[in-house]
């Protein structure tokens, strides 16, 4: 006999089956080339830690989405002070780190003053340099108290990831509140994620993600092609792209991107110090055919470092624009008529050896010799970013609204323009965005102007995937890869 329970039980049984056409506890393997240096993003951990941790094992007061707003994620809600000068957060309730340990505000003081302190690699630290004191009222309140108006600060605390103050070794292990828990690291091949259980939030629509390491785009695509892998994170050769359109088993799906190919110049140094060389340098590079030569009809030409979808975009592709008869008299102004020997240090992944050769070829017909130096991941980070001993270096910058980095006189490459330090401050300090806007597009054009680096192409954003996954982000800012969403079907 059947009974009207048990009728309905079925009858919600077979709704949930109809509706749910994908593996609830899937495992979701993920290619990528930026495998990360360590597990902490204030210990110079690189990008690879961004694309693997950020909102899937630690989270924020606020989450950055793919589609460029900020929301509130650990932070329930938020009040500020007439004067733009305290910030009252109310925390999420409920919440627990991996170790079981609820979430306080003394996490939060905890996590907000490891990003701040002295010995910090953070490439945020500068930017949350307004916070003058962190108080915790009661467990579930934050007030930060600021020095100056700070209209990013939401935004800037997007990037601050909420730690358990009890947590240790965070360079190789982890204690955070996200959807997924660290299962296993193995360094030089992959990252493995499970879902979390005790997550306050949504649950995940798969059961575990597996990040697949490479070090160059030939082997990412053929383990996308053979299934060793179920969707490759960003893209990084044109050349793939062919095995893959037009192909009924994947999908190519290209998003809006922030990530910039540089040569970056130490600023400090000769010749490298005087803008006119700077300006001539970048004159003598065709960066059009550099970004064809690359990505074919892809990626974007682009005159800063200002993406189209910042605010305060500038159109400057034409500022110093391709001119080696330009080029070879600005050397001579600056002292260099028969040019002059440097050497790049160039990461060894795609496509920065292809990108440094172009560049040696097209820098020679102005008489500029070139050395290239093909180093690691980690040797970069220790040689160019820690130490600042190089002369230039070719390095892919992702990170949204990162017109910041030229304010700051201490950063890798040295760039130091008091009216763009000063701009740079004052829109921190701005009452209204269209303040902001306004001081940073100055600023924007300044830094073009002084040829601070050679903005060479903003890549395209193309993620390819197996037909059978969908969910997964486009658009990738900051090198973020949120996975809770990504299904994959039964």
């Amino acid at each position: 006999m059947v009974t009207a329970a048990a009728l309905i039980v079925s009858a919600v049984a077979a709704g949930s089956v109809q509706a749910q056409d994908f593996d609830a506890d899937a495992t979701i393997n993920i290619g990528s080339l930026y495998e990360p240096q360590n597990l902490d993003n204030t210990a110079g951990a690189g990008q690879g830690i961004n694309e693997a941790f950020n909102s899937n094992v630690y989270e924020a007061l606020f989450q950055l989405t793919d589609a460029g707003t900020v929301v509130p994620a650990l932070a329930k809600d938020y009040k500020v002070s007439e004067d733009g000068l305290t910030y009252t957060f109310t925390l999420q309730q409920g919440v627990k780190f991996h170790s079981g340990d609820p979430l306080t505000s003394k996490d939060v003081k905890f996590s907000i003053e490891r990003v701040t302190a002295a010995d910090s690699k953070s490439s945020r630290k500068n930017s949350l340099k307004p916070i003058a004191g962190i108080e915790t009222p009661d467990e579930a309140t934050v007030v930060v108290k600021l020095a100056s108006r700070s209209i990013s600060l939401p935004y800037n605390l997007s990037y601050v990831w909420i730690v358990n103050d009890k947590a240790t070794n965070l360079t190789a292990s982890e204690d955070g509140t996200g959807p997924y828990q660290l299962e296993d690291w193995r360094r030089g091949s992959s990252l493995a994620l499970t879902r979390f259980d005790g997550y306050w939030g949504r649950k995940p629509t798969n059961g575990d993600v597996v990040f697949q390491y490479f070090t160059e785009a030939t082997a990412l695509n053929n383990a996308l092609l053979t299934g060793s892998v179920d969707i490759i994170t960003s893209v990084q050769s044109p050349d793939s792209l062919a095995q893959f359109k037009g192909n009924k088993d994947f999908t190519v799906a290209e998003g809006k991107s922030t990530t910039k190919l540089l040569l970056a110049y130490n600023d400090r140094v000769a010749p490298f110090d005087n803008v006119k060389v700077r300006k001539a340098l970048a004159r003598a590079v065709d960066d059009a055919r550099l970004l064809k030569a690359v990505w074919g009809d892809s990626g974007t030409p682009i005159g800063s470092m200002v993406p189209p979808t910042d605010p305060w975009y500038v159109d400057l592709t034409k500022s110093d624009a391709y001119d080696p008869a330009s080029a070879k008299a600005l050397l001579a102004e600056a002292g260099y008529p028969n040019g002059f020997t440097f050497t790049i240090d160039t990461p060894n992944y795609d496509p920065h050896p292809i990108a440094a050769q172009f560049l040696q070829t097209e820098l020679a017909k102005v008489g500029v010799k070139v050395n290239i130096n093909v180093i690691t991941a980690n040797e970069w980070y220790t040689k160019v970013y820690k130490a600042h001993d190089f002369q230039a270096t070719l390095q892919e910058h992702v990170n949204h609204r990162d017109i910041v980095f030229y304010g700051n006189p201490d950063f890798y490459w040295g760039y130091n323009n008091s009216k763009v330090v000063d701009l740079i401050k004052q829109s921190e300090a701005s009452a209204t965005t269209d303040e902001q806007t306004a001081r940073l597009k100055e600023a924007n054009t300044i830094i073009a102007e002084d040829a601070a680096s050679n903005w060479l192409y903003l890549y395209p954003q193309i993620v390819v995937s197996a037909k059978s996954v969908t969910g997964y982000p486009l658009n990738g800012l900051n090198s973020q890869f949120f996975v809770a969403g990504i299904k994959k079907d039964d």
